[in-house]
């Protein structure tokens, strides 16, 4: 029997979390049955449940993803950055991974969060790698000289967040976006140091 490669597993990882991060944003996680997953990636129970545990593993390892994806962004941008890309996302597998599907999968982890004490205790050792990220990227404005130095990198940090986290419910509640873009840049004003300062 010929061997797989490291490539084709890769891809096909990928086809699954993909297909099934657009099921889970859809349908939520009760509502994405494996029925509904098999169809979202186009392959079999056996296939998808040949790269993950089962349905949970598959949710976490998707949020994961989305986090990294996301730290990758906040590493060479900044949070707000991840912010603006919730607002602009356009059609495409990398764009909606932090648009319309992501959001989906971020509000369906929220949910988990609140219910699901397993859950959350499996979250807690993933959900670091964002935070990690934006705390980095403002030591490094700090170390830089554009970032205000009258707050704690640690406050500027938990600030940000709470607009995502803001920012995220706004959306989910189909509330207009219109001149979001514009408080983004007072958030984003509001984190920098001034020189008159």
């Amino acid at each position: 029997m010929p061997r797989v490669s490291q490539d084709h597993l890769d891809a096909r990882r990928r086809q699954i979390l993909d297909g099934s991060r657009t099921c889970f944003a859809r349908f939520g996680y009760e509502g994405a049955t494996v029925r509904r997953l098999e169809e979202a990636t186009g392959l079999s129970r056996g296939a998808i449940f040949h790269h993950f545990k089962d349905k949970e593993s598959l949710f976490l390892a998707l949020a994961e993803d989305d986090a990294a994806r996301m730290a990758d962004v906040v590493a060479e941008q900044g949070l707000v950055q991840v912010m603006r890309n919730l607002l602009d996302a356009p059609a495409g597998v990398e764009a909606r991974a932090l648009g319309a599907d992501w959001l989906g999968t971020r509000l369906e982890v929220s949910r988990r969060l609140r219910t699901d004490h397993e859950f959350r205790d499996r979250w807690a050792q993933r959900s670091e790698l964002l935070t990690a990220a934006t705390r980095a990227r403002l030591q490094w404005q700090h170390q830089s000289g554009n970032l205000r130095d009258d707050v704690d990198v640690d406050v500027l940090t938990a600030y940000l967040e709470l607009v995502l986290e803001g920012l995220v419910s706004h959306l989910a509640m189909g509330l207009p976006a219109k001149h979001l873009g514009s408080v983004l840049d007072v958030v984003e004003e509001s984190v920098r140091r001034h020189r008159g300062r």
